[in-house]
């Protein structure tokens, strides 16, 4: 069993409120909880117990390039 762990993404390309909700959607979708997503630091912060790499990969789908912040 996996243990949840919070992780906070850089995501640069995020721009606006529907970039922000695109990626809410991306993030929830792929199994991660207690998302936020902070348009003014270009960052998402989440709890998951899955790979930070299959979040990653949820956001690419969503169209934006994000990376694994510390």
């Amino acid at each position: 069993m996996n243990n949840i762990v919070k992780n906070t993404l850089s995501i640069p390309s995020m721009k606006c409120d529907g970039c922000v909700t695109a990626i809410e959607t991306a993030l929830t979708g792929a199994g991660a909880t207690n998302v936020e997503v902070l348009l003014d630091s270009k960052t998402a912060i989440y709890e998951s117990n899955q790979d930070a790499q299959a979040l990653i990969a949820a956001i690419k789908v969503a169209g934006f390039v994000a990376s694994l912040e510390g």
